[in-house]
């Protein structure tokens, strides 16, 4: 089973689940922004798709450059645990794997 980390309202992840939907590729969707991910949680995800929190900062953020310029990868996942606005959207998990699905045909790379 593909599962999406998403904001609904985003326009990358309305995109990513149009795509999805038109392959036929059925997928579980989470709403991190509400439902919130824990600093293991968010480990593991970012473990799988290879990226340091660095890396999956939203630098749109505020906050977010004062985070990338400490370097601190440990606050900075402190900081998207606290505040899941800075993490980087949609991710999408299939199995042990996971893409950041920027641009969104990122995908077909776990598929």
């Amino acid at each position: 089973m593909i599962t999406v980390y998403e904001k609904r309202t985003c326009t990358t992840c309305r995109r990513l689940a149009a795509l999805l939907e038109e392959r036929g590729i059925p997928f579980e969707r989470v709403e991190y922004h509400v439902e919130g991910l824990r600093e293991d949680e968010l480990r593991d995800l970012l473990e799988k798709a290879g990226l340091r929190p660095s890396q999956a900062l939203r630098m749109r953020e505020p906050g977010a450059g004062e985070l990338a310029a400490a370097g601190d990868e440990e606050a900075i996942l402190a900081a998207m645990a606290q505040r899941p606005a800075l993490l980087q959207r949609p991710i999408v998990v299939n199995g042990d794997r996971a893409v950041l699905a920027r641009p969104v045909e990122r995908v077909l790379e776990i598929l």
